[in-house]
């Protein structure tokens, strides 16, 4: 149980967002959970998920940069992409 326990903290810890990442969800540093929210709160606010499959990302210049120069990404690659650009 510990375990479980000390795996959510680590889930829960303020990370730094790159320059990048910080133009879409400011540049405090948050937990990953309040950096998915505030990206899928961009997502909707800006109409960028796919239309014919809601589960993809339709990248505009801001979040193509943060997901490696691709147009369209899935949910769940979104959430390694976002990853890399926290410290």
């Amino acid at each position: 149980m510990a375990a479980a326990k000390k795996a959510n903290s680590a889930f829960m810890k303020p990370l730094q967002p790159s320059e990048a990442l910080a133009e879409v969800v400011g540049s405090k540093a948050l937990p990953r959970t309040e950096v998915t929210k505030k990206l899928w709160a961009y997502i909707k606010k800006n109409k960028l998920q796919n239309p014919k499959n809601k589960r993809n990302i339709l990248a505009d210049d801001t979040l193509k940069v943060i997901f490696g120069g691709k147009k369209e990404v899935s949910m769940f690659d979104m959430t390694k992409l976002v990853g890399k650009h926290l410290k």
